[in-house]
């Protein structure tokens, strides 16, 4: 089976449309798949609901779907950085369900592996439990929490095989194993694709079973944030 498409939107050609449940890796800007999600922009497709970390900066990474409208929702644990999504989300443009992020990574992890739902302490009695089921274990009350199955995830890593067995590079790992596991379809950008049994088994991150299409982006732009706390006096 060729996993292998010539560019990022072939990649998703078939895959995606409106109204879907999507996840996409990374954490702020590191280990963001932007050449999917510049094709995912390109689409046109709207009415989506985006599992993500965060929701990129304005301008780049998901803030690119959230100035053109494409995403209905976010299911996120951090949204600070992204001015735009700050003014949608208060003009109730913008549904936004907050998520604490251990619980955000063990639901996607749970998706990937069948689990349908677990029970975690994290967020009772906050407005995170706010209807759903409690039970108490060993004399403490537990929230449980639905695993996360998206239609469609979207991925990055640093090097694939043909058969889709990733390594990932450092930090850039981050949401990336899980997004791609708990996805029906997982769509990977990475930046080298080598023969089939290039790499030692052990140095494998994650297998190809979870991976159904790659598509390569050797030089990607790999932006950073910049934390801002005052802005400069005029002519500084």
């Amino acid at each position: 089976m060729n996993k292998i498409y010539p560019s990022a939107a072939a990649a998703l050609e078939g895959i995606v449309r409106d109204g879907q449940l999507l996840a996409v890796g990374g954490f702020g800007l590191c280990g963001i798949p932007e050449a999917l999600i510049a094709a995912l922009r390109d689409t046109g497709v709207k009415g989506l609901t985006v599992i993500s970390n965060n929701a990129g900066v304005d301008g780049f990474g998901l803030g690119q779907l959230l100035e053109t409208r494409q995403i209905q929702k976010m299911i996120s644990s951090y949204v600070g950085e992204n001015k735009e999504f700050e003014r949608q989300y208060l003009a109730g443009e913008l549904a936004l369900e907050f998520t604490p992020q251990g619980t955000l990574a063990e639901k996607l992890r749970a998706g990937g592996a069948g689990i349908p739902a677990f029970f975690t302490r994290t967020g009772v009695g906050t407005v995170v439990a706010e209807g759903k089921e409690t039970r108490e274990f060993d004399g403490q009350t537990y929230v449980m929490e639905r695993a996360l199955v998206p239609e469609v995830s979207l991925g990055k890593a640093w090097k694939a095989d043909k058969s889709g067995n990733l390594i990932f590079r450092r930090t850039a790992r981050n949401f990336n194993p899980a997004v791609i596991m708990a996805g029906k379809i997982s769509v990977v950008e990475v930046e080298e694709i080598v023969e089939t049994g290039s790499f030692d088994p052990d140095a494998v991150h994650l297998p190809g079973i979870f991976v159904h299409r790659l598509v390569l982006n050797a030089q990607p732009e790999k932006r950073i944030e910049k934390r801002t706390t005052t802005q400069n006096p005029k002519g500084a």
